[in-house]
């Protein structure tokens, strides 16, 4: 049957047609293209009553999905859980399970206070565990210093933490200070490195007026390897009852205070030593860099 003219003649017979057709289970284009009827009112007229095969209607995957989330809402699940089971938003989760029962509390306060605190601790250390192993790699790549890494180390140190002579101020000689044990160690071994012997320096601990003096030169003598029958009156530090010390504690000792003896000339050498760190760690830059004296 051909509708060149657009017109359907035989209706009835091409209603008996799409009908026939829809309950073999054809879809309305498969229908449309069978008949060769293109024109959708037509075709709406044609199957008008004739209810659609059920593999046409497209299923409500919501209609499951909210299904699910009342079952795991039952079963005692939240919202974040059973966002996870699902993937489909919270908003969703709440409108489909708003009317059933809020679960109980898996965990009393202090069990869900408990279990916090586990996983914090477990978070520290393995925070902790990954600074160690840092610092442990960083330690060991450094290895054997030498000589020269030995000297300039000390230069640099000397610089940060000693005393600088200055323009207003003649000040060349070594006098250097710090609390750091591991600072000290390797500022005395420096001063071995350039043939300073252990008489000719002078050792004095600064500390605040409220500490235990004894025990703090007691720690630094047997540190420096020096008496403590030789160390110079300690310099105590007053403050007001006002004052907030943070730095108490068994672990304090002050600061610990090493000048040496007849130094002008090695002050001289580290001065110069420094300014030589100074230009070689820019050699580009070496027609700008300004000393502060010469």
């Amino acid at each position: 049957m051909t509708h060149a003219t657009g017109k359907y003649a035989d209706f009835e017979g091409l209603r008996e047609r799409a009908i026939a057709l829809r309950r073999e289970g054809l879809s309305v284009r498969q229908i449309r293209d069978r008949l060769k009827v293109f024109n959708n009112d037509m075709l709406h007229r044609l199957l008008e009553g004739e209810p659609a095969p059920e593999w046409t209607k497209r299923p409500n995957a919501k209609d499951d999905l909210r299904a699910k989330a009342r079952e795991l809402r039952l079963q005692g699940m939240t919202y974040d859980q059973i966002q996870v089971e699902l993937g489909c938003s919270k908003s969703s989760i709440s409108l489909w399970v708003r009317d059933l029962p809020k679960p109980e509390p898996r965990y009393s306060e202090d069990e869900r206070l408990a279990r916090m605190n586990a996983g914090l601790a477990s978070l520290r250390a393995n925070q902790d565990a990954e600074r160690l192993e840092a610092k442990r790699i960083a330690r060991e790549s450094v290895g054997e210093v030498s000589d020269r890494e030995l000297f300039l180390t000390g230069v640099a140190l000397y610089w940060a933490e000693g005393m600088k002579d200055k323009p207003y101020s003649r000040r060349e000689s070594l006098l250097f200070i710090n609390s750091d044990p591991n600072v000290i160690k390797v500022y005395l071994s420096w001063l071995d490195l350039l043939g300073v012997a252990r008489e000719r320096l002078h050792l004095r601990v600064s500390i605040h007026e409220t500490a235990n003096v004894a025990e703090a030169e007691d720690f630094w003598a047997d540190l420096t390897g020096v008496p403590r029958t030789d160390f110079m009156r300690a310099t105590l530090k007053k403050h007001s009852p006002k004052t907030t010390r943070k730095n108490t504690g068994e672990a304090y000792r002050g600061c610990l205070v090493i000048y040496v003896t007849k130094s002008a000339e090695l002050y001289r050498r580290v001065e110069g030593a420094w300014y030589g760190i100074v230009l070689g760690a820019k050699p580009a830059d070496r027609r700008n860099v300004r000393f502060s004296r010469d």
